[in-house]
């Protein structure tokens, strides 16, 4: 039952609705104008005021102001003896519930009664899960945790601020960070307490794709407008509608497809492959890349103006390094979640959690949570020991490192030493993997596309020929050796392997 409140400057007309309303169990309370309401109001606040329009002293519409300043949440139904369409065009702008006219029907005013407690009710709802979920996120905040996102360091608060700020937005977001940092994980945390939450989450790696597989894939394509085109299909866009969208590696879109992608920021349509007609989308882009756009945008490899659009609101993810005190946190979340999987209960040596803390960890969680779920498989005991660690985490040792990047005295180039040590990397990951292009970029922990670049960019493109096919001609069937961890393909094995997989994706489009 509902607390009203109703205010007319006729006695019988109060004690009318008063009578109508009582025998449906509802509180009651009458005010004669609204100035004497607007008193009762701010003694006890009322659900419903039911009042007349003209009434001496201060009318309906003045109340009807007032009220709503004083409880916005509060729904007013006014009644009148004069049909001014004037006058229920500004009710309705103020706020207003409904408009009856007198002498109104007593089962229609009842009925508007309900539909306005009905109104009452489901924004309480709301409200109330809106509380629940603010106060859920507050906890996982103060427990260092946010959809799934795992530290309590500064760095960390920073980031879970900043996710909850950008989620009530509708604006482009760029997540920039180092591999391994969580860059998919933040843009999932930002669609789950967005607006869109209840929308599809759509993710795609634009590095995994070439040019031609990733303009269908975001945008579609129509039936016949390639061989294998047996049917129209949607992009990823237009499955995203009203969601969110993830551009992952948006660094390494080819310049053709960076137009297209400039043009669906600016006017929210899609046009699918062989299509002559665009299509509307609604569809929030988040985009993440390890590279340096702005980097790029001066090297003339990714367009300034589309630079500009993604990176509306830019994000930078710190590196596992710069917030060490998350480390043993991290760790314990990745053993509890590796031994759930193999029913056993770990715990970690304490000698084995300070090698980890004094890593450097140049693949960030991604690499940590490798070598708990590698640890967690290789134990024998009930505790993790540091021999079940890798070798490089093992035999670590930063001061070493410290006296190799000790600053001369009299200053450095850094752009020169930077990419001397760039050029000097890139050449070792090939002699190790004997200039197997594919197998060098898997151990720097990059795509093919961008050791390419980095190759034509150290002018090794033509060296890398020259020593493969020396590589070639001296053996034609390349040997593993036992120390060597990394699987040998040859770069062609790769491109048979890039197409193969390309007949299977249109396959499957079928």
């Amino acid at each position: 039952m509902a607390n009203l409140l109703i205010v007319d400057d006729e006695l019988s007309m109060r004690q009318f609705l008063t009578h109508l309303f009582q025998r449906d169990g509802h509180a009651i309370r009458v005010a004669e104008n609204g100035r004497q309401a607007m008193a009762l109001l701010r003694e006890q606040p009322a659900e419903i005021i039911i009042s007349d329009v003209k009434m001496p002293d201060m009318g309906g519409i003045e109340l009807l102001r007032a009220a709503r300043e004083l409880h916005p949440g509060i729904e007013v139904i006014m009644m009148t003896a004069f049909a001014n369409e004037e006058t229920a065009h500004e009710a309705f702008l103020l706020g207003a519930f409904d408009f009856v006219h007198k002498p109104f029907d007593n089962t229609l005013l009842k009925e508007k009664v309900a539909r306005a407690l009905q109104k009452i009710s489901i924004v309480r709802e709301r409200q109330a899960l809106q509380d629940e979920n603010d106060a859920l996120i507050k906890g996982q905040r103060a427990r260092g945790k946010l959809s799934n996102i795992i530290g309590q360091s500064d760095r960390m608060q920073a980031v879970y601020q900043m996710i909850e700020t950008v989620a009530q937005v509708q604006s482009t977001v760029l997540i920039t960070g180092e591999s391994g940092t969580g860059k998919e994980l933040v843009a999932r945390a930002i669609h789950d307490l967005s607006p869109r939450a209840q929308k599809p989450f759509v993710s795609v790696n634009c590095g995994a794709f070439t040019e031609t597989l990733l303009e269908s894939e975001l945008f579609g394509y129509v039936k016949g407008s390639f061989t294998g085109a047996t049917a129209n299909r949607k992009g990823l866009f237009e499955a995203a509608e009203h969601g969110t969208i993830f551009l992952d590696e948006i660094g390494e879109m080819s310049a053709a497809m960076q137009v297209k992608l400039l043009r669906v920021l600016q006017e929210r349509k899609v046009r699918p492959v062989g299509a002559h007609q665009e299509t509307d989308v609604n569809s929030r882009v988040i985009a993440a890349t390890n590279r340096d756009l702005s980097a790029l945008v001066k090297e003339g490899t990714f367009r300034e103006d589309l630079f500009y659009r993604v990176s509306v609101i830019p994000m930078e993810l710190p590196a596992l390094r710069e917030r060490g005190s998350d480390i043993a946190e991290l760790a314990e979340h990745f053993i509890q979640k590796y031994c759930a999987q193999s029913g056993r209960k770990l715990a970690i040596n304490g000698q084995a959690m300070r090698l980890l803390e004094g890593y450097y960890w140049p693949g960030n969680v991604r690499e940590l949570e490798h070598t708990i779920e590698r640890a967690v498989a290789l134990e024998k005991t009930d505790t993790i020991q540091p021999e079940r660690l890798p070798e490089q985490i093992v035999k670590y040792n930063p001061a070493r490192v410290a006296s190799e990047l000790e600053l001369p005295a009299e200053g450095i180039n850094l752009t020169a030493h930077l990419d001397q040590l760039e050029k000097s990397y890139i050449l070792e990951a090939l002699r190790r993997t004997d200039w197997n292009q594919t197998n060098a970029a898997d151990l720097l922990k990059m795509s093919v596309r961008s050791l390419r670049h980095l190759l034509d960019k150290h002018d090794l493109r033509e060296r890398t020929a020259q020593m493969r096919d020396e590589r070639r001609s001296g053996d034609t069937t390349p040997r593993r050796r036992a120390n060597d961890p990394h699987p040998r393909r040859r770069d062609e094995d790769s491109e048979d392997e890039s197409t193969s997989s390309g007949h299977a994706a249109r396959a499957g489009e079928r």
